[in-house]
């Protein structure tokens, strides 16, 4: 493998999270008072509304990518199991671990390629979800029924969840100012080696796996389904002897959903490679 490690640059991936179905992410229970649901949605300590954790959006992107390549899970985080390549060798081809991260004891790998932040409810979403009449600040309240395999008993539980329609989006870099362009991005891409950029393509292929799969808890029973909109790509490249860039050049127009972005993708990339090339 390559022993010089430099950053020569980053993408930026920005999106809107539309929920489609009701959206259940789960957060600790600790704090419901008497009465509350059985199951809630991980919420904002400061403000209380819900969040979208980029660890969860993450996890599920690589779990989706580990099974459709057929990937081994073959490494136990919890009673979680994902693939991590062992050796060296499989690991130099492998863009899961190179994208995604692998174990600190790991003593050959490099720097994860990926980083996924935090989504927070839009300016949008917010005002709409504060004038609707839903059951808990923000959320709805779902019944369920549990039922025993034995005796045929109904055991009803509730499951807080984010409702259909709530958009969420990354955080804005500059609050005082409101156009788009304020933005941040959903997810970052480190370069480090010219495979980085060809490898991003599986980043955008998960994405699409998540769309048909599901976000959250509860997707085999309906919830979680989300779709990603208004995508752009911006990258902030420079040579070592010029100063970092201070904002992400962003890439053509927003692409209105997944779909269209991904055929885009080639061109976008096509632009990036030479400026790789001259830093």
């Amino acid at each position: 493998m390559p022993t010089e490690l430099r950053l020569r640059g980053r993408l930026f991936l920005d999106a809107e999270i539309h929920v489609l179905t009701g959206l259940h992410i789960g957060g600790a229970g600790g704090k419901v008072a008497i009465g509350g649901v059985d199951s809630p949605v991980i919420r904002d300590p400061i403000t209380d509304e819900p969040i979208l954790p980029g660890s969860s959006l993450k996890g599920k992107m690589r779990s989706l990518l580990e099974r459709w390549g057929g990937y081994e899970p073959n490494h136990a985080i919890g009673q979680a199991r994902i693939h991590v390549c062992k050796t060296e060798e499989r690991y130099r081809n492998c863009p899961v671990c190179h994208i995604f991260g692998v174990p600190g004891e790991i003593s050959f790998a490099y720097p994860t390629r990926l980083v996924v932040r935090d989504a927070f409810l839009t300016d949008g979403s917010r005002e709409v979800l504060r004038r609707a009449d839903t059951d808990l600040p923000f959320t709805e309240v779902k019944w369920e029924a549990a039922i025993d395999r034995v005796t045929s008993a109904a055991v009803p539980r509730q499951i807080e969840r984010v409702p259909a329609g709530a958009v969420f989006r990354a955080p804005r870099i500059r609050a005082s100012d409101a156009s788009d362009e304020a933005h941040g991005a959903l997810m970052v891409y480190h370069i480090y080696f010219p495979q980085d950029l060809e490898w991003f393509d599986h980043v955008v292929e998960a994405m699409g796996l998540v769309e048909d799969d599901y976000l959250g808890g509860y997707g085999s029973r309906g919830s979680g389904q989300v779709a990603f909109r208004r995508l752009r790509l911006g990258h902030k490249i420079a040579s070592p002897r010029t100063p970092y860039p201070e904002d992400i050049t962003w890439l053509g127009d927003p692409s209105p959903d997944l779909t269209e972005f991904r055929r885009q993708l080639p061109e976008l990339l096509g632009q990036i490679r030479p400026l790789l090339s001259s830093g």
